[in-house]
């Protein structure tokens, strides 16, 4: 954020929409066509029992394993339990598949769906040959039906629950709140009361060390609380009566008394988690390409399968036709191709979460591949944003320093700027009474004005000076800006009364940040609204970094426009407010810290934690995802190069024929690989 007075927007106050506590896990989108097909886990189980006499009872393939046997009338038990199966545990397939054929773009649970629909339809045809019609015996596919159905729930099943355990990012979060809290009555009796019948309005007893059990405002009481597990400042921050507490953070040595003004959906946490669960349910650039993939895989199989079966059905007969067909679609069965990038989302996800970053928009982890410039604001990016008045001067005879740092205070009395607050604790040092101004008024691109004692007063930049031609020390301004101080004016009545002049700390991972991203190829820029000598100061500091200063909010807009412009891939930092036209603009917007809301709607990622060495993390995190991508897309699709043509027997002629249920385990070891692979994905951490 900038060091203008305009720029408010280092506020944290947030549009606290919370998750709930316990309903969490309901929030793990990001398998779209998953999402109504019931419990694979239950399913698996069921048929792996109903396949077993199947696997005993009907021959694999044609041959008799040694652990085979039959007796009469087991033919009919058989069909009796491969019918179940069929119609029972491929009713997830037949659902996908419907939706996939309702929105004209078959895919994966098509191909499964017609795999399983061939082999079916098949063995019964064998079957009714063989008992009733009494022609030549027909070998049936009951053994790979139940094979092929039973592999398949377990490769969901594997799916679902690795994809379930990376987003357990959000247990965690919720994990963050107590299970009860202790409600105050009428008559000042506790009720312990579980966390979901908490209600706004009602006033909670919070203890010394216990967790904050949802957001509210301190009616008496003072303490206080680390909300680092929370926001990620470490810093414990003091409430008092009148203070505002996050759920999740946790009461130091006091005791505070709450009303309770948001809980469930209405809290920090939930945002937090509904960000987690947004991210994961985002379809990324790559993903659109993995289904775009399948399609062709889909028609592809069809195609092949066809010629086949036709080119089988003239130099064989129908059986060989048919276990051609059958084997061709099942072995193109594309659902490790589906998983491929789904994984890979979730579990870096859930890693981002646990390292303070919140991924709103994967598209951002793709764009990572071409990002060259990183643009950055100063203030709480790069610097601590913690101001301390360093210098105040009266240009005025009837008026002392300390009247001068009493009207800035009373001006700036309610407004949560870094600046504001330097000089509030200025004034608050040297026991100066200052009651608010009146009227006070955001001046965008310039400061603020406001009334005292009915007189009209401004607190404007030096910028603003010149751009008015009002008459102040250039030299004076000069020696303290390059110093690195942030300088304000005092002005009423177009006369400049006095200034105040204010010195921000750079944050300590900030210089490592600027030569870690000079060794990756970005080039750094900071961008602030502070002046020009103290901007320098600051960029002398942090070692070969671009400079752009004096800014408005749409200015940074504009210099990102220009960059891009110019070719280049650009990532934007922020965290306020007027940052967030630039946010939306950059190629990847970021807003470091917790933020205000708007900021955080503006970006594509989100840095819970103040530290700029995160930046860094998740530049590491996005080429480890990329590169899970790229492995996973061949894991799920490349071996199809080689077994679809196998499938339809090119390679017959010398004897190799590539079965149903060798095409069903090989496409399901793909199913698994694609899911180990995504959860090898780590992190490498920087700080």
């Amino acid at each position: 954020m900038d060091n203008e007075h305009n720029m408010s927007g280092h506020d944290m106050h947030m549009d606290h929409n919370q998750m709930d506590h316990g309903n969490m896990d309901h929030d793990m989108a990001g398998m779209d066509h998953m999402d109504h097909m019931g419990n694979f886990k239950r399913k698996f189980w069921v048929s792996l029992v109903a396949a077993l006499p199947i696997f005993i009872l009907s021959p694999f393939m044609g041959i008799d394993l040694p652990f085979q046997f039959t007796f009469p009338g087991s033919d009919w038990v058989v069909l009796i339990l491969a019918s179940f199966l069929f119609f029972w545990g491929g009713q997830p397939f037949f659902s996908g598949a419907k939706s996939e054929l309702k929105a004209k773009n078959p895919a994966m649970m098509t191909l499964i769906t017609m795999g399983i629909g061939v082999a079916y339809i098949y063995s019964l045809y064998a079957f009714v040959n063989n008992h009733f019609l009494g022609g030549a015996h027909v070998m049936d596919f009951f053994w790979e039906l139940a094979s092929l159905i039973v592999i398949m729930l377990l490769g969901h099943w594997i799916e679902m629950s690795a994809t379930m355990n990376a987003g357990n990012a959000l247990e965690k979060m919720a994990a963050l709140l107590p299970g009860e809290a202790h409600v105050l009555n009428a008559a000042g009796d506790t009720q312990d009361v579980p966390l979901a019948q908490l209600s706004a309005g009602q006033t909670v007893l919070i203890r010394a060390g216990e967790k904050i059990p949802a957001d509210g405002d301190v009616l008496s009481g003072s303490s206080a609380v680390n909300e680092a597990l929370v926001t990620g400042e470490s810093k414990a921050v003091t409430k008092n009566a009148g203070s505002h507490v996050i759920g999740g953070s946790v009461n130091g040595n006091g005791t505070l008394t709450v009303q309770v003004t948001g809980t469930g959906e209405d809290g920090f946490l939930a945002q937090v988690g509904k960000l987690v669960s947004q991210a994961q349910a985002e379809k990324s650039r790559a993903e659109t390409m993995a289904d775009r993939v399948a399609k062709w895989l889909f028609y592809a199989a069809l195609s092949v399968g066809i010629i086949a079966f036709f080119v089988w059905l003239a130099v064989a007969d129908m059986d060989v036709a048919l276990n051609r067909l059958v084997t061709v679609l099942v072995i193109a069965c594309p659902h490790a191709l589906g998983l491929a990038i789904p994984l890979v989302v979730s579990r870096s996800t859930s890693l981002a979460a646990t390292h303070g970053l919140l991924i709103r928009d994967h598209r951002a982890i793709e764009s990572v591949k071409h990002l060259d410039t990183v643009l950055m604001d100063k203030t709480g990016t790069l610097t601590e944003g913690v101001f301390k008045v360093n210098a105040v001067r009266s240009f005025d005879p009837q008026l002392s320093e300390n009247a001068v740092l009493t009207l800035f205070a009373q001006l700036e009395a309610n407004s949560s700027h870094p600046l504001a607050t330097g000089i509030l604790t200025a004034a608050s040092a040297k026991n100066l009474s200052a009651p608010a101004a009146s009227n006070v008024q955001t001046v965008q691109g310039v400061g603020l004005t406001g009334q005292v004692d009915g007189r009209d007063y401004a607190v404007v930049t030096a910028s603003y000076l010149r751009q008015k031609q009002l008459h102040y020390d250039e030299d004076q301004f000069q020696q303290l800006a390059a110093a690195g101080n942030s300088v304000s004016y005092l002005v009423s009545e177009q006369k400049v009364l006095g200034l105040a002049a204010q010195g921000d700390q750079i944050k300590p991972e900030a210089a490592g940040l600027i030569s870690a991203l000079h060794q990756l190829h970005i080039q750094p820029v900071m961008l602030t609204g502070d002046n020009e000598p103290a901007a320098r100061a600051v960029a002398a500091q942090l070692g070969d970094i671009t400079v752009h200063a004096e800014l408005k909010p749409e200015d940074k807009e504009r210099i990102v426009r220009e960059y891009q412009s110019q070719g280049h891939h650009v990532m934007m930092v922020g965290d306020g407010v007027n940052d967030a036209p630039s946010l939306a603009r950059a190629d990847i917007g970021v807003a470091i810290g917790a933020g205000t809301d708007v900021a955080i709607e503006s970006a594509d990622v989100i840095l819970v934690r103040s530290n700029p060495q995160d930046i860094l993390n998740f530049l590491n995190l996005a080429k480890a995802t990329n590169r899970k991508m790229v492995q996973n897309l061949w894991w799920g699709a490349g071996y199809n190069i080689v077994a679809i043509p196998l499938a339809a027997g090119v390679l017959a002629g010398i004897g190799i024929i590539l079965s149903p249920a060798v095409g069903a385990i090989i496409m399901s070891l793909s199913t698994v690989g694609v899911a180990l692979n995504a959860m090898t994905l780590k992190m490498k951490s920087e700080n």
